[in-house]
């Protein structure tokens, strides 16, 4: 039996919708009522997402400390957390980044056929609620259908092309690279550029710096080096590009009177300040699908991508592989995280649905090494992994199966007697984020606010996106003992104050 190829991620490029579900989307935007979904299969499928969602919602104040559901009118690809801007007693005021991906809906809705309906960068003001200040029924009762009002828009720039990924710099907070669907990054100084309005035939904003050297479109792969202002992509080309802002950064600036040509173009270099690479490494024999730094050297990062490979490299001993894993997966490798607590551990996530951890030291240059663990819930092909700031052992896994999976590697092949129930924690899994319906695209710990995320879904069946801010009870990733030890004083002054009344 032939083998199913591995779906792709984001929206599928030139995919169409029949007259019929155009016309349900545009009722569904146009009339502000309830998201509609495809009929057949397709609705019992729905009916089977709504119930278990359903399930979810009842247990929010149980599971949650916090959490604010923002409904997005358009898909988003991308979200981040920014700077802190502001802490008060109850709740801090953070940046945040995310996409908007308005071309398709707007194209069909309005009637226009030339690409000139923006995609849109959208930097927000969030304020982040602190640990045990939000009320369980505050949090429980949110609209599906509307903005959070703990997600305020601060600045809007038009984007050439979607914006399918955004990595902030860690030695400059005003700037962020972009990736789209061109051969270039883009670099952007937030502060210095002009608010724009997303409006139908908008010139686009200019990026401050384009970062050159791609032969083919780099959609997905990119990183920033904590410890230099160096960035990193991968492409359609096969290469991992490296680039070294350090002679730019303080000298980014807009010059808003410019022109910048029509709408729908694609950035050129010859229109703006430009570099060109540090080096270019080849080794993928597919498309590289994301990239990451070594959390401790800027000439250090590995690569993954989608002829199933993870490749280590090394730019002081040359532009060829140091290590090659030829088979780390059995499908398109989709993400990868590096340990920021311990250089050995990387992750990796893939569309075989399951999450691969390798070490490596266990790692050879003949290509051999096998995965010191895999992690296997996920029913979907996995997007994004990441790990934990706050606890080394933490890390997510989003996947289009619409769920964000928590997991603990020091609990895998654990297992704790509680009385006559045994609770298995061996899979290391011990928390599931349940509030997306559709597939969960990107998501980012907050390394301002311990234990708290950003997640965001792309929502095929409405045509929008759905943003949601969380943080876990404390209940459940606090050392057992303590938390019993809580629940008992808890317990005891419930008694107490029944007993007085």
């Amino acid at each position: 039996m032939e083998q199913q190829q591995p779906k792709k991620r984001g929206r599928p490029k030139g995919s169409t919708k029949s007259k019929e579900e155009k016309e349900r989307d545009v009722a569904a935007k146009g009339g502000g009522g309830e998201r509609m979904r495809s009929g057949g299969g397709g609705e019992r499928r729905a009916t089977a997402v709504d119930e278990k969602y359903t399930q979810w919602k009842d247990l929010v104040p149980i599971l949650y400390d916090w959490l604010a559901n923002h409904n997005l009118v358009w898909p988003s690809l991308s979200c981040r957390w920014g700077p802190l801007l502001e802490e008060t007693n109850f709740k801090n005021r953070q940046r945040l980044y995310l996409s908007e991906q308005a071309s398709y809906c707007l194209l069909f809705y309005s009637g226009f056929t030339d690409g000139s309906v923006p995609n849109t960068l959208v930097i927000a003001n969030c304020e982040v609620v602190k640990r045990k200040v939000a009320a369980g029924d505050h949090i429980a009762h949110f609209n599906e259908e509307s903005r959070s009002p703990f997600v305020k828009k601060y600045k809007t720039l038009i984007h050439p092309g979607e914006v399918n990924r955004i990595r902030e710099l860690p030695q400059n907070k005003n700037i962020v690279a972009t990736h789209t669907d061109c051969p270039e990054v883009l670099i952007w100084d937030i502060e210095a550029q002009p608010n724009r309005h997303a409006v139908l035939g908008a010139a686009e904003s200019r990026p401050d710096l384009v970062l050159t050297g791609h032969q083919d479109n780099a959609e997905f792969a990119l990183a920033m080096c904590p410890t230099e202002p160096f960035v990193l992509s991968g492409g359609k080309d096969k290469t991992v590009v490296l680039w070294s802002i350090h002679d730019h950064v303080s000298t980014l600036t807009t010059d808003a009177s410019k022109g910048t040509g029509s709408a729908g173009s694609v950035i050129k270099p010859s229109d703006n300040s430009s570099i060109g690479p540090r080096g270019i490494f080849q080794g993928h024999d597919d498309t590289v699908e994301d990239v990451q730094f070594s959390p401790t050297s800027a000439q250090e990062f590995c690569s993954v991508g989608d002829d199933s490979c993870l490749i280590l490299w090394d730019a002081r001993t040359g532009s060829n592989p140091v290590v090659k894993v030829e088979r780390a997966h059995n499908a398109d490798v989709h993400c990868v995280d590096w340990n920021p607590h311990d250089e050995n551990l990387i992750l990796t996530g893939s569309a075989d649905h399951s999450v691969c951890m390798f070490d490596r030291r266990k790692l050879t240059s003949g290509g051999t090494g096998l995965p010191i663990h895999k992690f296997e819930d996920h029913n979907a092909a996995v997007l994004c992994v990441q790990w934990c700031p706050d606890k080394s052992s933490v890390f997510g896994s989003s996947a289009e199966d619409g769920f964000l999976n928590i997991w603990d590697y020091d609990k895998v092949g654990k297992k704790k007697e509680h009385g006559t129930r045994s609770l298995d924690s061996s899979t290391g899994l011990f928390f599931k984020h349940a509030g997306h319906r559709d597939k969960v695209v990107d998501f980012h710990w907050n390394a301002s606010d311990p234990w708290t995320v950003v997640s965001v879904s792309d929502d095929s069946s409405s045509g929008g996106g759905t943003l949601q801010i969380w943080r876990m009870s404390d209940l459940l990733y606090r050392p057992e003992e303590e938390v019993l030890a809580e629940l008992e004083q808890f317990k005891s002054h419930v008694v107490e104050c029944t007993s007085k009344a």
